[in-house]
């Protein structure tokens, strides 16, 4: 198996939104749940239990949460890196390739990087991150938007993928012939489907089905607050995945189904998290088809909903026959990540 979409982190020894409070509780533990209710709801329905983000992530944790599943490579996808200006997300890519991957963990098969196409030295962090390893194989850069002020934003705008500034800059990508991963949530699909129309030839990852916020119940001050509400947004978020499947160099990651922000609660039972998530999974695999979609874990940010061997089992239980095990759990991030 190839999972194409984990994060490591250490907010002891790299620059992490958490790296403040982690040292602080390393000193003063007593302190975590004042820190953890000073959160504002934003952040803490993000991630759901704050408690983890603010330890080490490496690759023996990974390793351990797998188990039984055999994975022999990731994906490392940007998770946050802090630094004083747009070149310092090469540090993380360093920082990435010097762990300890192989042996007993699976190995490192790529990297995506974080890099803002907005930047004016964008095509030099590019051939920067490219230099600092081999492996890098693609971009993230945030889009995520709402409107509900409680449901946390990372972009200052609905419209950053569609953006002047962001289109010019895209080109830098696109010359390298690096992938795009795209993390939105669900009312912006349209900007990932202009974006991925204007530059055909790279290939687009959707994320955790475009995040759907309050899907599955209320989060924010104001998202999914009835059963109404909750029905436009999957019959909005239905059309909206229909339209960028058309496009042919967009494959979709069966992936987050454990985000916090989708709603409802934590740390259910398999089979709860089987019947919530069966639309999704099934419409999604429905319209993009076996050969442009893959799993990935999105450990260790979905460990607060479910166990890491709980994703693949999910999505045997709602695909049944309909899974090709060897494309959704293999092949097609090889092909998508050229992991050899």
């Amino acid at each position: 198996m190839i999972d194409p979409h984990i994060h490591q982190w250490d907010p002891f020894t790299s620059p992490r939104a958490a790296t403040r409070p982690a040292k602080i509780l390393r000193v003063a533990p007593f302190l975590k749940w004042a820190l953890i209710k000073a959160l504002p709801v934003s952040d803490s329905e993000f991630v759901g239990d704050p408690s983890f983000v603010i330890k080490p992530y490496l690759p023996q944790d990974y390793t351990d949460d797998a188990k039984p599943l055999q994975v022999s490579a990731i994906v490392h996808v940007e998770a946050g890196w802090e630094g004083k200006n747009h070149a310092a997300s090469v540090d993380e890519t360093r920082w990435v390739a010097a762990l300890p991957f192989g042996g007993r963990a699976p190995k490192l098969g790529g990297i995506v990087v974080h890099a803002d196409p907005t930047e004016p030295d964008i095509g030099a962090v590019l051939d920067a991150h490219l230099a600092a390893s081999d492996l890098v194989r693609g971009v993230r850069c945030i889009a995520t938007h709402h409107s509900d002020p409680h449901v946390r934003s990372w972009a200052k705008d609905d419209h950053l993928l569609t953006s002047t500034a962001f289109v010019t800059g895209f080109a830098a990508l696109a010359e390298r012939r690096l992938t795009f991963d795209v993390w939105l949530y669900s009312h912006q699909l349209p900007e990932a489907a202009a974006l991925a129309k204007e530059y055909p030839e790279t290939t687009f990852i959707l994320d955790h089905y475009a995040t759907p916020v309050g899907l599955f119940g209320p989060r924010g001050k104001h998202t999914g607050r009835s059963a109404n509400d909750r029905a436009g947004i999957l019959e909005r978020w239905r059309d909206d995945i229909a339209a960028v499947a058309e496009l042919p160099n967009v494959v979709a990651k069966h992936s987050g189904l454990g985000m916090p922000l989708l709603g409802g609660a934590l740390s259910q039972s398999r089979a709860a998290l089987t019947d919530a998530f069966g639309p999704l999974v099934t419409y999604t695999q429905e319209m993009f088809g076996p050969d442009r979609t893959l799993w990935a874990s999105n450990f260790p940010m979905d460990k607060p909903t479910m166990q890491l061997p709980d994703s693949v089992a999910i999505l045997q239980d709602v695909l049944g026959d309909q899974l090709d095990p060897r494309k959704m759990f293999r092949d097609n991030a090889a092909r998508v990540y050229s992991i050899s």
